[in-house]
């Protein structure tokens, strides 16, 4: 298998960048640890995890505890209870892919604890499940044996929207594991839409394997806490004062694990934190169940599956944590490794894996902090590089529900929708002039969007097979760019923050390799007539551009603007879909061009305003011909992660002159980081066939 390959080469490099697990370069803005879908997303936003409450990606606090108790004295390793507790100290926090490992130590004892988010991009029962394992390794450290227990807790906030709404719990089975569950009491299942917002649906699972050995509790946090505090152990009946709000005396579901005595060996436990939401999206006049319970499996078969797959998963998610990062750092340094290490889980759980009424997986995204629509365009372009490079069934997947909504009567233009909805409502376009009118309308930029992922989609898979199924909207929307792209109107498109502009040069790029992109699938397809007709307007196009763009040294932002500059990010695609339309020189130009505009945290994305965006520099980033101008591109954008003094999970719109965010956080497009190593045609052949 050519995967083979990859792994014989990644070995070789191996030691450079990930010898140790203390190798963490870039300072987390924010640490993921629970990361599935929109609504199952928690992260620790300080950089001890006991300095602050974990919390959603909202930023409301989604609170888990965690405590260790060592000789008689207790200490905190997560969360701000108990109060009285001395904080563990933190040694380290390293952030790989699908994992977070914190190494603390308290009284002689190095605890390990690791956060395994087990999104695995090329199984998508994997990205479909979820449920994450929290595990805790524990050692001696100071030569001495000690009398060690362990306690977790999560509280009611993470089934609400609101702290006031009535929750309730039960016990639940399943096979061979001890089962706590909490869900609201009124289950307003798919009621409510929005982007502030959290699930106040479906349920909790807190399921700890029996071979644990370890208690149990539902009960309110003050109870369940102290008495671990000062006894070590929680103790009694689950209350039953239910339904009450989620903030009265705070419900939680708790396990303390008695670990006996710990030595040199390593004493390790481990439990599951998993989510179900019943029904994730509605499509039209569907519900469309998440992708897991497609066959009809319930939560204790999903629980048992989890918990069954532990050891093996788990070690998975090594093996692919070391193999993507070393990868990563071979082809863009370990600064870059470390960035698509931080981007990897938020991009993945900005969306979420369903089934499709006929089997078929649809991946709906969020726009995040921004408007919370679903399945934007303009968010799945910026967001595929990640896709393109691991995962092409999820780039399908992804693309699936845009082309069968163009395809209703309902979607009465000749381009490319914008979103489908609302968040969790794929029901029609909300954005702009939505089904009735082309008001503020996205055309240029959704179609040359559409057509450059469907180009990849059939780059990867070798055939057009998949395109075929949606012929009659994908030529239609090459024929809208055939008229429209060259020089495109006043109209909006994806980087629109300063205004609105006419005579876009980076939206004519973004036309004109699509036409050329649409050409390529057209010949693979056999529609040679078809596909030297495009190929044809494509390069008359691409010969026209520098005249209409050129300003001397560089090219321009709008081509009847002179004095002016921006990001000409859409030519990246030129290169990595071997179209060759355009001479290299240009590319070359700009990137010298853009290293005389570079500020203290990243370059601005034009010259209108000093805010940039994050997965645009590196686009931009990967123009470069060489690494010394791709570092250079890129070593203000690692000083940004460093030090931007918000701690949200990473923002991509942001302030170059004092690395402030702007706006947005938590979206998918900072997958997009992931275009450097598309640059490297043998590591994305090898990822994107991995097996």
């Amino acid at each position: 298998m050519r995967f083979a390959a990859l792994l014989t080469l990644s070995l070789s490099t191996l030691a450079t960048f990930v010898a140790a697990d203390d190798a963490q370069i870039l300072r987390p803005p924010a640490v993921p640890l629970v990361t599935h879908d929109p609504y199952f997303s928690i992260w620790s936003c300080s950089d001890h995890p006991a300095e602050g409450w974990p919390q959603h990606w909202t930023g409301k606090v989604h609170a888990l505890c965690s405590m260790i108790r060592v000789d008689g004295k207790t200490y905190r390793l997560m969360g701000m209870e108990s109060r009285e507790a001395e904080v563990a100290k933190l040694i380290n926090c390293r952030v790989w892919p699908t994992r977070t490992i914190y190494t603390l130590e308290a009284g002689g004892v190095t605890v390990t604890l690791t956060f395994t988010s087990p999104l695995l991009p090329d199984d998508l029962e994997l990205i479909g499940r979820p449920a994450s394992y929290i595990a805790w390794s524990l050692k001696s450290t100071d030569g001495q044996i000690h009398d060690v227990d362990l306690y977790f807790d999560h509280t009611a906030e993470l089934v609400v929207n609101e702290p006031k709404q009535n929750v309730d719990w039960s016990r639940a089975e399943a096979a061979g594991m001890d089962v706590m569950r909490m869900g609201t009491k009124d289950q307003p299942v798919l009621q409510r839409d929005g982007d502030d917002v959290r699930i106040d649906w479906g349920y909790s699972y807190l399921a700890v394997p029996a071979k644990q050995s370890a208690a149990t509790l539902i009960a309110g946090a003050p109870v369940a806490r102290e008495s671990f505090v000062t006894a070590g152990r929680i103790a009694g009946s689950d209350d039953t004062t239910m339904p009450r709000p989620a903030s009265q005396n705070w419900p939680v579901c708790a396990v303390a694990f008695d670990c006996g005595r710990v030595a040199g060996q390593p004493v390790e436990k481990w439990l599951i934190l998993a989510y179900d939401d019943v029904y994730s999206i509605q499509y039209f006049e569907e519900k469309l169940r998440p992708w897991w319970r497609r066959d009809g499996a319930d939560p204790a078969q999903m629980l048992t599956a989890a918990a069954q797959a532990y050891e093996d998963v788990t070690a998975r998610c090594r093996r692919f944590d070391e193999q993507l990062t070393t990868d990563a750092g071979r082809i863009g340094g370990a600064k870059y490794a470390d960035l698509c290490a931080l981007a990897y889980r938020q991009a993945i759980a900005a969306h979420k894996l369903v089934a499709a009424p006929d089997g078929t997986p649809m991946l709906f995204s969020k726009e995040n902090n921004s408007n919370g629509c679903i399945a934007t365009v303009d968010v799945a372009y910026p967001a595929s590089p990640i896709f393109m490079l691991l995962s092409n069934d999820l780039l399908k997947a992804m693309i699936e529900p845009v082309f069968r909504y163009a395809a209703m009567d309902r979607w009465p233009f000749p381009f490319a929708p914008h979103d489908l909805g609302r968040y969790p409502k794929a029901v029609g376009q909300r954005y702009g002039g939505g089904e009735k009118t082309e008001d503020r309308q996205m055309p240029v930029e959704e179609c040359g969007n559409m057509v450059i992922m469907a180009a990849a989609v059939s780059q990867i898979d070798g055939n057009t097979q998949y395109v075929e199924r949606f012929w009659p909207q994908l030529s239609q929307w090459a024929a809208y760019l055939k008229e429209k792209g060259l020089d495109p109107e006043n109209q909006l498109c994806t980087d629109d923050f300063a205004g609105h502009l006419a005579h876009n040069a980076n939206l004519s790029l973004k036309a004109i390799v699509a036409l050329g992109a649409y050409a390529k699938v057209c010949k693979m397809a056999g529609r040679q007539a078809e596909a030297d007709e495009y190929r044809r307007v494509a390069e008359e196009f691409a010969a026209e551009w520098p005249k209409l763009a050129d300003d001397g040294d560089h090219y321009r932002l709008a081509f009847d603007a002179p004095g002016t500059w921006s990001q000409k990010y859409n030519l990246v695609w030129d290169e990595l879909l071997n179209l060759n339309l355009f001479p290299t020189d240009i590319a070359r130009r700009e990137v010298a061009y853009y290293k005389t505009k570079l500020n203290e945290f990243g370059l601005p994305l034009d010259n209108r305003e000093l805010y940039t965006k994050t997965d645009w520099e590196v686009w931009t980033a990967t123009l470069a011909e060489n690494r010394e101008d791709f570092d250079a591109l890129m070593e203000p954008v690692y000083a940004f992660v460093n030090k931007t003094p918000q701690r949200v999970p990473l923002t991509d719109w942001y302030w170059t002159q004092n690395a402030e965010r702007r706006g947005f956080k938590a979206r998918s497009v900072i997958g997009g980081v992931f275009i450097k190593m598309l640059s490297d045609p043998a590591a994305w052949e090898n990822w994107s066939q991995r097996k």
